[in-house]
């Protein structure tokens, strides 16, 4: 079993929220992480949806995967949470008047 950091960050690199997912699979796809994620940090009835919107969000740029070193292009790429034991979502702001 592995154990995870996941962060929150800004686009400049700055840590928004952190916390540990522990007694995860050596291996995960960005797809079940991001669902986990959304599962841990709202922790109410209806994060299925969340979720959902959380990979569409993925699908549409809004946000950006960095796995240790490796930025995340696919939701089903899987991510060895041996090698990567930080993963960042980072939020994109999209370009005024674009």
């Amino acid at each position: 079993m592995a154990a995870v950091v996941v962060r929150e960050e800004t686009m400049a690199g700055r840590a928004v929220a952190e916390w540990v997912l522990p007694d995860l699979p050596a291996s995960i796809t960005a797809r079940e992480l991001v669902r986990l994620r959304v599962r841990e940090s709202y922790g109410r009835p209806g994060w299925e949806a969340e979720a959902d919107a959380a990979c569409a969000a993925f699908a549409h740029n809004a946000f950006v995967l960095i796995a240790g070193d490796h930025q995340i292009d696919d939701l089903d790429e899987a991510i060895d949470l041996e090698r990567a034991h930080v993963v960042s979502f980072i939020r994109l702001t999209p370009l005024a008047g674009g």
